[in-house]
């Protein structure tokens, strides 16, 4: 394949500060991009009908439930499943994956995520996602590009490095280890069971794991949707929560999706050395028999 500029190499995002600037492109890099051989960008959004309405050229859709979920088991893919996956959408290790999608990018860092578990490093994100290049009024279409196939191998998932269980957080709470709760305010307190403006989904009790700190994962972007500057972050997470970038963290939300968000601006905006996703999340937790729960504005907030 042709070789490519190397992402995030733009003073846009070189002077953000990031630990990885690495990890991101800009809208401008991109446009000027969007033909280049040996890119794919996939597209992941909570508003799944987006895609259809338009897209960036040369964009894939990647349905975050259709796609990277099981069918039966609540899980994600396989390694046979997610090698399909990368190979009907001509993607390889020598592809450079650029994900974007809406809500600042909430379901592409969850898709992105995803990749890690299976080991796919050759990814980025788009720094503002749909919002940002939507405002900036840059080119949308509804035509569905078609790739050739790969012969992608996939290597097994690894859920052991980014990805926490259920009982890997209650011991990890016993041991007062660093919990990060990025969901509302109110879902924090138990005063609701579900984002606002959303429906409740099923659990049965409000509240948060005792111990977690309150960050709400949207105070990480800016406007536009693209993420804040280091300095902003490292004052919203350091010098307000006490973090450091030896923590041990494990992040939740609902069922691992905002929370995705928060350990990409840990891991690599920052630079944290161990910030795993408890995609679980308050679905299993505030379910689960004999789980300690804390409600009220309590926690480390």
């Amino acid at each position: 394949m042709a070789a490519t500029a190397t992402p995030g190499s733009l003073p846009a995002i070189d002077q953000k500060g990031y630990a990885h600037p690495e990890m991101l492109v800009s809208t401008e890099w991109l446009a000027a991009h969007l033909n280049d051989p040996s890119i794919r960008i996939i597209e992941s959004d909570e508003d799944v009908l987006l895609y259809d309405m338009g897209h960036i050229p040369n964009a894939q859709k990647v349905d975050w439930h259709a796609d990277l979920n099981d069918a039966v088991v609540r899980d994600y893919v396989n390694r046979e499943q997610f090698q399909e996956l990368l190979r009907s959408k001509g993607i390889d290790e020598n592809t450079t994956v650029v994900f974007y999608g809406d809500k600042n990018n909430w379901w592409a860092t969850y898709a992105f995520w995803i990749f890690q578990l299976f080991g796919f490093k050759n990814a980025r994100v788009l720094d503002g996602g749909r919002t940002k290049w939507e405002q900036e009024g840059r080119p949308m279409t509804p035509d569905v590009p078609k790739f050739q196939r790969t012969n992608y191998t996939a290597v097994e998932r690894d859920d052991s490095k980014i990805r926490a269980f259920k009982d890997q957080v209650l011991e990890h709470q016993k041991k007062q280890g660093k919990l990060v709760d990025v969901r509302s305010p109110d879902e924090f307190s138990g005063k609701k069971t579900h984002m606002p403006e959303y429906p409740q989904e099923g659990v049965l009790r409000g509240g948060h794991i005792p111990g977690a700190r309150s960050v709400p994962w949207a105070k990480a972007a800016n406007p536009d949707g693209s993420f804040k500057s280091a300095d902003e972050l490292k004052t919203i997470y350091e010098k307000e929560q006490g973090l450091k970038s030896s923590d041990d963290i494990i992040a939740y939300c609902r069922i691992g999706e905002r929370s995705s968000h928060t350990w990409f601006v840990l891991t690599y905006l920052l630079g944290y050395d161990k910030v795993r996703n408890y995609d679980g999340s308050w679905t299993e937790w505030g379910n689960s028999v004999r789980v300690p729960v804390e409600t009220g504005p309590g926690g480390t907030v």
